[in-house]
């Protein structure tokens, strides 16, 4: 019997979570579903670039499960691509963190600080306090 899932922690929900090639009919492709824990691995390792141990500890879990998802995660994506899916952005069992945004008064970017980092003081891109 395999051991039970615990409930993996994200960031935030994907405010789009449809993608298809253009000028082809939803009817007419074949849809991939990623997970929620599948995109939120994609947004810590190649959006905001964490190493795979910084990212597991995010999302509550080990650095060989995060690799597991990562991977098959990027398998999916190719899939999209290489063969001109639509990808569907639904389910499995997270939980969302409590996240706001700042804007750096310096560089005026906008970033996600959660629970934890409500102290923070620096802008992550430019070092600068807040």
């Amino acid at each position: 019997m395999p051991r039970p899932k615990c409930c993996r922690q994200v960031g935030c929900m994907p405010d789009k979570n449809y993608f298809k090639p253009r000028g082809i009919p939803s009817s007419q492709l074949q849809e991939v579903v990623l997970s929620l824990d599948e995109y939120e691995a994609v947004r810590l390792a190649d959006f905001e670039g964490l190493y795979q141990e910084q990212a597991a500890l995010q999302m509550n879990i080990s650095r060989q499960t995060f690799g597991r998802i990562i991977a098959e995660a990027h398998r999916k994506i190719a899939d999209v691509l290489i063969n001109g899916k639509a990808l569907k952005i639904k389910g499995g069992d997270v939980a969302v963190k409590k996240t706001t945004f700042l804007t750096c008064r310096n560089c005026r970017r906008e970033f996600a600080v959660n629970q934890e980092q409500q102290n923070m003081k620096t802008c992550p891109h430019c070092q600068m306090p807040v």
